[in-house]
């Protein structure tokens, strides 16, 4: 999906600063976006959807304040979600894994296709996980969320050649990890 405005999507912004049945409607087209993000943070679904409540509720309550700078509005609502997640993560660690919640019993690749899978994902993961926040940031608003660097810069308050150099870094350090002697 495409971070970029939608063409109504300023005058339907300005609208919901003071209606909020346009504010529900901007809810309606974010809301899965956000979710997915939220929940390839957390890995617990309950988690993630009291994480996604906040963002729509702090969404709600600064949308008065919201200035349109340019960037989509959705940029606005991943910025929100990045701090809120780094907040929930602050105060407690998620404890439900991921490969706990999909369903193994469908009809695809042979099982110990999937366990290999799963294995290498779950090393991915771990890195990624492993690597400092801002790199972990850039990395999954661009390889999970498909986000455009511009879009990444303006989420995390950071420059493109920032983020470019976050990613890299941390596509580096990955890298080294899984193939010792790869790493530059």
């Amino acid at each position: 999906m495409s971070s970029r405005a939608l063409p109504d999507e300023r005058s339907l912004v300005e609208r919901a600063k003071t209606d909020p049945g346009a504010f529900g409607e901007l809810y309606d087209r974010y809301f899965h976006q956000m979710y997915r993000f939220v929940f390839s943070r957390m890995r617990d679904q309950t988690a993630a959807e009291d994480v996604t409540s906040e963002v729509f509720i702090k969404a709600l309550k600064g949308i008065p304040r919201y200035q349109d700078t340019g960037r989509p509005f959705v940029a606005w609502l991943y910025q929100i979600a990045v701090n809120t997640v780094a907040d929930r993560y602050r105060s407690s660690r998620p404890t439900v894994d991921i490969d706990e919640v999909h369903d193994i019993g469908t009809a695809g690749p042979s099982l110990e296709d999937l366990a290999v899978r799963r294995d290498e994902v779950r090393q991915v993961w771990a890195i990624v996980e492993k690597l400092p926040a801002p790199q972990r940031t850039a990395i999954v608003l661009k390889f999970q969320e498909d986000m455009k660097i511009t879009d990444i810069a303006a989420v995390m308050g950071k420059t493109e050649g920032a983020v470019k150099l976050l990613i890299h870094r941390g596509m580096t350090r990955i890298r080294g990890t899984l193939v010792p002697g790869a790493a530059r």
